[in-house]
């Protein structure tokens, strides 16, 4: 044991030992100026530069323009041309199924299926507007044996959590 304590002295006494830094002037011998450190305060330093030089360079990336370069990050702009491109295509597509149903409507009248009386721009694009699909959304059996699994485990489990924050 008193060996490890004597690593722990020796380790102690370099990190710090006080030793002075001086910047001579190389022709005139001149001071120019000196520091006094120790291997403690030069570690502590670089690390904190360290992490100032990795906190700036991210915020410099994160908060500029310069992200677009970085792949895997796309520019703001692109993202808005491809949402107002996304909600053209729908309101196309919407009115091209339109037209298909008004076109439609248009060939019955003209074969004789449908009297001329009866046609109507408004109900053909009324009744063009598809309605949503029925989805049958009851609970199946497999599903309800499981409900009613966690309903009771819920329940046995509850007594012992409010013996706990009681406690």
């Amino acid at each position: 044991m008193s060996e490890n304590r004597l690593k722990r002295r020796k380790l102690h006494n370099k990190l710090f030992t006080k030793n002075r830094l001086v910047i001579l002037n190389e022709e005139t011998f001149e001071e120019l100026f000196s520091f006094k450190l120790n291997l403690m305060n030069v570690f502590v330093a670089a690390s904190s530069g360290a992490i100032l030089l990795i906190t700036f360079t991210t915020f410099i990336i994160a908060f500029t323009p310069l992200r677009e370069y970085i792949p895997g990050y796309s520019s703001s702009k692109l993202k808005r041309d491809a949402t107002e491109l996304a909600l053209k295509s729908d309101s196309l597509t919407l009115a091209l199924q339109q037209n298909e149903a008004y076109i439609k409507s248009i060939q019955k009248v003209l074969t004789g299926e449908l009297e001329y009386a009866k046609f109507n721009k408004d109900s053909i694009l009324a009744s063009s507007d598809a309605a949503p699909s029925q989805v049958d959304i009851s609970a199946s059996k497999e599903e309800l044996k499981l409900r009613n699994q966690v309903a009771k485990e819920e329940k046995n489990n509850l007594p012992k959590a409010k013996k706990n924050t009681q406690k």
